[in-house]
């Protein structure tokens, strides 16, 4: 049976945080209590020589909050602007919290570019190493500014996944509206806490729900999403409840909580990337053939993909389900969708006749592809 890790086992922490637990809605305003609270406890982390990485929601609701907005949803250019001044605001109650406690904040501005460009990828992580190294903590936010719904993460429960897998942190920690993952609804009778998530099966992603909060984009089906980026990656991850005062400090002294488990061996760096900072752009759906292959070290060939869905390009990550719909792993794809489309289910010599051109013979290879448990 698996063993619940503790968090004093681990150096490098990333702490996400949601807009509800920052944002008052009622009142409109900062939770600065609550917030002096998570700093301390960030403080005391510090203290005992661990990195500590922030991912910080909350810029568009200080920015609806500074400029008076309706209740309601923003139009595009709407939330844009109200980042644009809710982030001033974001990241002075990040610098005066921390500050407060003798540490430096160092505000990281993301977009989904800089995960998905191997360069801009390197570059994000080169910088927000250099914070680590000079004791600084950064607050990684998404850029509401300049993102729209084609090139966003969609929800920081992901990015900060992102962020764990890039800067190779070993526990991911995603502060929630509850205290972790139920067998069903908390809000149906009999329904009981998960505390630990060795691996994420169908059966776990059974249990997860859809957002309940007005100000979070997330919602348990993210979070079990930014599970599967972490733990493939070698990050474990926990979901603890937020709208507790000193919500580490609770963790640390036991309180409820879901652990999700690394497998014994994460994947290497290119395959971390893969699998941890790509959007993946199509599905190609593969029969129970293709699935022992790809177990047993193969490549994933054209003959054993049943259905292709999406539109991507050459060189896209795509996810690999199997018969089921379970998801078997991602990888880098050889052919657009077009083609991939045509030559689904027949052999790799039929290639060159069915596309005009003799390409790849894999429609993923070994190597550009991770599996789920790798």
């Amino acid at each position: 049976m698996s063993k619940t890790p503790t968090l004093k086992s681990f150096y490098r922490i990333v702490v996400k945080v949601g807009s509800s637990l920052l944002v008052d809605s009622a009142a409109g305003q900062l939770k600065r209590e609550w917030l002096s609270s998570l700093a301390a406890d960030i403080a005391a982390l510090h203290g005992e020589s661990k990195d500590l990485i922030v991912v910080s929601s909350g810029a568009i609701a200080l920015g609806r909050t500074v400029l008076k907005l309706p209740a309601g949803t923003l139009k595009l250019e709407d939330s844009q602007a109200a980042a644009a001044v809710g982030q001033i605001a974001l990241a002075r109650a990040w610098s005066e919290a921390l500050g407060a406690r003798g540490l430096t904040a160092g505000q990281v501005l993301m977009t989904l570019q800089d995960t998905e460009e191997r360069r801009r990828y390197l570059n994000a992580r080169s910088t927000i190493a250099k914070l680590l190294e000079w004791r600084s903590v950064p607050v990684i936010n998404e850029n509401d500014t300049v993102a729209t719904s084609e090139i966003r993460y969609g929800d920081n429960d992901r990015l900060a996944a992102r962020v764990a897998t890039m800067m190779s942190a070993d526990l991911l920690v995603l502060l929630s509206d509850i205290e972790g993952l139920y067998d069903k609804p908390p809000s149906q009778t009999g329904a009981k806490l998960v505390p630990l998530v060795p691996r994420i099966t169908p059966d776990i992603e059974a249990m997860a729900g859809a957002p309940e909060s007005a100000l979070a984009r997330g919602g348990m089906l993210t979070k079990i999403e930014a599970g599967k980026i972490a733990t493939t990656a070698g990050t474990h991850m926990l979901i603890a409840s937020g709208h507790v005062a000193h919500p580490l400090e609770r963790i640390a002294q036991g309180a409820p909580c879901t652990w999700f488990l690394t497998p014994a061996n994460p994947v290497t760096a290119r395959k971390k990337w893969i699998a941890g900072s790509l959007e993946p752009r199509g599905t190609l759906v593969i029969d129970g053939g293709a699935v022992k292959a790809l177990r047993s070290g193969k490549s994933l060939l054209p003959a054993g993909v049943v259905k292709v869905e999406g539109s991507f390009g050459r060189g896209d990550a795509v996810l690999v389900r199997g018969p089921d719909g379970h998801e078997i792993g991602r990888g880098l794809i050889a052919f657009d969708a077009e083609d991939a489309e045509r030559i689904k289910g027949r052999s790799s010599a039929d290639i060159p006749a069915i596309i005009g051109f003799a390409g790849r013979t894999e429609m993923i290879h070994r190597d550009d592809l991770v599996l789920g448990g790798e």
